[in-house]
């Protein structure tokens, strides 16, 4: 996203069966830390079966051996978008799409902070706990999850 003050990267990492953001992180750079904090909230807020699989785009940042060892350590799959096919990643792509659609290219960010924290609402306060999806039967990815949790 630009601020006034420069670029800020956001990463996300997506339940594909709730549709929720479990984890993201935003930085100034788009450096493997950015990817590592967005992985680290995510398997901190969770706690993934072995056989999950994690499937990104072919950004340095998700090949690198941080990231790799990480994925090992957890008994994770990684599995990547074949080069130049948007739509292997089409989930992430739909998330981003919405998130500029209903924020970013209605705000005028001053600064990274206000950035951080308008993002930070979105996804926290109203996608996950307030937008509904269609995909999701029209209810939110919390009401999803919760609801297949009582169903368990």
């Amino acid at each position: 996203m630009w601020t006034r003050e420069g670029w800020l990267y956001l990463a996300v990492i997506l339940d594909l069966f709730s549709r929720r953001v479990v984890g993201w992180s935003m930085r100034r750079t788009m450096a493997r830390e950015l990817v590592l904090g967005a992985l680290s909230a995510a398997l901190s807020g969770r706690s993934p079966a072995p056989d999950l699989t994690l499937h990104s785009d072919r950004g340095s940042q998700y090949c690198s051996e941080d990231h790799r060892k990480i994925l090992r350590q957890r008994k994770i799959a990684c599995t990547m978008s074949r080069r130049g096919d948007c739509w292997d990643n089409a989930v992430a792509e739909s998330f981003f799409a919405t998130l500029k659609r209903e924020l970013v290219h209605r705000r005028d960010f001053v600064t990274r902070a206000q950035a951080q924290q308008e993002i930070f609402d979105y996804i926290e306060v109203f996608y996950n706990r307030q937008r509904k999806h269609s995909y999701l039967g029209y209810v939110t990815p919390v009401e999803f999850e919760e609801a297949a949790a009582l169903a368990a």
